[in-house]
């Protein structure tokens, strides 16, 4: 099975190498010196890493054969993709594969239908199932554990407690006043009885 690890992003420097924007929680893993991947467009590769290194935060990577910021900036937007066993699993207990998730029916906690995951949203504060629900529209749904409350791949499901307004219109509304309570009167002093 073949996953999209990583996007190449602009050139920094002279020297070929490229920033990339991972998407994968296994970096070290599949990003790895010596890592030979599959591309998107397949006529920019296979590319084979061969330095890895962290600047300010983001990873850049220098391929072999590409020596200069001329090469590097050709590669620009090429999606890099790693052959992965479908059967394997990320180490992390509770984590998943993007394709282990995708397809998974989504239930409430009592049972209620909500949808089908048709897309996993990789967000740098979250995770966001894109969910199809059984009328055709979509809600999104954040994979936290508040929230996604199971996983069961052999049932091929995923259990949601979503609070109030997330798959529904029945947002509870809080108010700094309580119900019942009068506007207060204007202040009528001043003026002439």
């Amino acid at each position: 099975m073949q996953l999209v690890v990583a996007r190449i992003g602009r050139a920094h420097g002279i020297k070929g190498e490229v920033t990339v924007e991972v998407r994968t929680d296994e970096p070290e893993l599949r990003l790895a010196p010596g890592a030979v991947l599959a591309t998107d467009p397949a006529a920019t590769g296979p590319l084979t890493i061969e330095t890895g290194r962290v600047h300010s935060g983001r990873l850049l990577l220098r391929f072999a054969g590409v020596t200069d910021r001329t090469g590097a900036e050709a590669l620009r937007n090429t999606l890099l993709i790693a052959d992965v066993d479908p059967e394997e699993m990320p180490e992390g207990e509770d984590e998943y594969y993007d394709h282990q998730l995708m397809d998974l029916d989504v239930v409430t906690e009592d049972g209620a239908e909500v949808g089908r995951i048709t897309e996993i949203s990789h967000l740098p504060s979250q995770d966001l199932f894109i969910v199809e629900r059984p009328d055709g529209t979509e809600v999104m749904i954040p994979f936290v554990e508040e929230i996604v409350a199971e996983i069961d791949l052999e049932e091929q499901r995923a259990v949601i407690t979503p609070p109030p307004g997330l798959i529904d219109d029945r947002a509870e509304i809080a108010s700094s006043r309580e119900a019942g309570e009068a506007e207060p009167e204007e202040d009528k002093a001043g003026e002439d009885a």
